[in-house]
C-alpha cells in the first residue's frame, strides 16, 4: 500500500535565538519561529499544489505539540561576533493552482535580508519558470527577470521569508531559521 501525503495548507515562519551552545541557540530559534514544540522532518523544496496558506497562528492551532511536521527549512548559525548571517525561504507559486511551484533555501554569511531574500526569491523563481519553460537569461539582474516571469502570465507570485541577524558581541551562539510548514 502507497501512502500520499498531500499537505492541504502551508504557513511560513521565521526566528532567530542565541545562546552559549549551539543547540540551544537552535532550540531559541525554533521557539521565536513558533515551531519549537514539534518534530520537524525536512523535505525537498516542492510547493504543494492547490495548497491553502495559512497564517502562523492558523497553522499552529492545527499541530498539536509533538506533531511530526514536514517542513523546507533554511538555518544559519555563527558564534563570531558581529557576523551577520540571515535564512530565507523563497517561494514561486504558478499561475495555475493545479501545478505545484517551488520553494527555495538560501543561508548565506554576510547579507542583508532584502538581498538574501531577493535571492531566495530569484532561485524559486527560476526553479519553477525553467519547469514551464519559461526562456530567461540567468546573467541579468533579479528586478528584470521578476518582471520577464510576471509578463509570462505563468507565474502567480513570488515572495520570501527572510530572517537576518548579528552575531552575539560576547561570542555566544546565534542561529536564524526561516520555514515552510506543511499540514496535512
Amino acid at each position: 500500500m502507497t501512502v500520499k501525503l498531500l499537505p492541504t495548507k502551508i504557513f511560513f515562519t521565521k526566528g532567530a535565538g542565541t545562546h552559549k551552545e549551539y543547540l540551544a541557540s537552535f532550540e531559541l530559534a525554533l521557539r521565536a519561529a513558533g515551531i519549537a514544540p514539534y518534530n520537524l522532518v525536512p523535505v525537498s523544496s516542492i510547493y504543494p499544489p492547490n495548497v491553502k496558506k495559512v497564517t502562523r497562528e492558523e497553522g499552529i492551532k492545527l499541530l498539536p505539540p509533538g506533531s511530526i511536521v514536514h517542513a523546507v527549512i533554511a538555518r544559519n548559525a555563527t558564534n563570531e561576533p558581529n557576523r551577520l548571517i540571515s535564512a530565507s525561504i523563497g517561494v514561486a507559486i504558478p499561475q495555475d493552482p493545479n501545478q505545484y511551484g517551488y520553494l527555495s533555501e538560501h543561508h548565506p554569511f554576510g547579507e542583508t535580508d532584502e538581498k538574501s531574500g531577493d535571492y531566495a526569491e530569484d532561485l524559486a523563481a527560476q526553479m519553477l519558470a525553467t519547469t514551464l519553460g519559461i526562456e530567461f537569461d540567468a546573467d541579468t539582474a533579479w528586478d528584470e527577470r521578476a518582471q520577464q516571469f510576471k509578463a509570462s502570465e505563468q507565474i502567480f507570485k513570488t515572495t520570501n521569508y527572510t530572517q537576518s541577524a548579528i552575531g552575539n558581541k560576547d561570542g555566544l551562539w546565534t542561529t536564524v531559521v526561516a520555514a515552510a510548514i506543511f499540514i496535512e
